[in-house]
């Protein structure tokens, strides 16, 4: 009495009838290693990912643009991002009835592009060679809701608040460094981003000193994300919050702890690390922050000659968006010291394994901590 078997969601029983695989785990190390099989509505070999804790929250999946072909032009009533994990090509985007005006970027490796609601949009592959793209959306929110495919995929409404087919520069990049209208973090307005690995980070410090973090706002999507960097030597503090969190391994090679929040803060320390959950990952690796319902402490490391970088998707669950009353005062927990009413872990605090073998993986890449004495003797913001 009391317990039952959870139900497949309307999400759940569209992606079996896909007839493609549905890789679920805590992480992968790299979606490069995922198997694939033909998607009939897509056009190309395709997996989805469904990470534990994602469930519902938002939706992902890799998929293969054939080598010199094309994926098939489709449109949704659901926001769609991609990031390029291998090869080069090109985008078509267009309103549907306004043919002539069609919309071309082009992409690479390391870029990070957004579809507008409900426009039509095809995606070219310019190489002989297949592309890869791993994509994050919103379907599971949307089709939870309406449980209608015809209307998801072919509702007529246009969105012009959202794309103008008359605006030219709508795929022209920009860098422009604004203030996040919620917490002031930085953040950019651009629908395209060429490079994601590589580009540059204004200095945030907040996860861990001298890191590195943007937040990219693309199409006027509710879906939400950051690009963040550990710089060598360093890892982040340990912090908690609820599921919808993935970090994206896209430069430099590391590791993820997760555990749940009523473990405590030293889990080896007090003997309970067989609650600990460990996900290793390289370019592109992914892993779920919160992997089960409930906030979950998580920390993440980078174990390679070169920095940290991650980027992390959270689908429509911006962490500042919380429904609390109009006004109502809100706290950024994950950045806040534990002792001052936040969830973040001191590294005064935190358990003594966790930096005995850190230091020990960087020994092995021929790297050393700069991670400096004091920040494990007091505490530090």
């Amino acid at each position: 009495m009391g317990t039952f078997k959870a139900p497949k969601s309307p999400y759940d029983l569209w992606m079996e009838a896909q007839d493609i695989p549905i890789y679920r785990d805590i992480g992968v190390s790299k979606v490069q290693n995922l198997p694939t099989t033909k998607w009939d509505l897509m056009g190309g070999n395709a997996s989805f990912i469904q990470l534990y804790g994602t469930e519902g929250m938002w939706g992902c999946h890799i998929i293969e643009v054939p080598g010199a072909g094309a994926l098939n032009p489709v449109k949704h009533i659901y926001e769609q991002q991609y990031f390029v994990v291998e090869g080069r090509g090109s985008t078509e985007v267009w309103e549907e009835g306004q043919e002539d005006k069609v919309h071309v970027f082009e992409w690479q490796k390391g870029s990070l592009w957004s579809v507008p609601l409900n426009a039509m949009y095809r995606v070219v592959n310019a190489s002989s060679s297949p592309a890869l793209l791993l994509g994050g959306n919103t379907a599971p929110n949307v089709m939870n809701i309406y449980e209608n495919a015809d209307f998801i995929f072919n509702c007529p409404y246009k969105f012009r608040d959202r794309f103008d087919p008359d605006r030219d520069d709508y795929y022209k990049p920009s860098d422009e460094i604004l203030a996040d209208p919620i917490r002031g973090l930085a953040m950019t307005q651009t629908n395209i981003v060429p490079d994601i690995v590589d580009c540059e980070l204004p200095l945030d410090n907040r996860r861990s000193p001298g890191y590195r973090r943007i937040e990219p706002h693309m199409t006027d999507n509710n879906f939400y994300l950051w690009i963040g960097q550990h710089e060598t030597g360093r890892y982040s503090k340990g912090h908690a919050h609820g599921s919808a969190a993935v970090l994206i391994c896209i430069k430099g090679k590391g590791y993820t702890y997760t555990w749940p929040a009523i473990h405590g803060q030293t889990p080896w320390k007090d003997g309970k690390e067989e609650f600990v959950m460990r996900q290793d990952y390289e370019p592109v690796g992914m892993v779920s922050a919160a992997p089960m319902s409930g906030d979950w402490y998580h920390q993440h490391f980078g174990v390679s000659a070169g920095p940290l970088r991650l980027t992390a998707w959270f689908g429509p669950h911006h962490p500042g968006r919380k429904v609390k009353r109009p006004g109502e005062k809100a706290l950024d927990f994950g950045a806040i010291d534990v002792r001052d009413g936040g969830t973040a872990i001191g590294y005064d605090m935190e358990d003594p394994y966790l930096r005995k073998e850190f230091e020990g993986y960087l020994g092995e890449v021929g790297a050393a901590t700069q991670m400096e004495p004091d920040l494990y003797e007091s505490k530090a913001n």
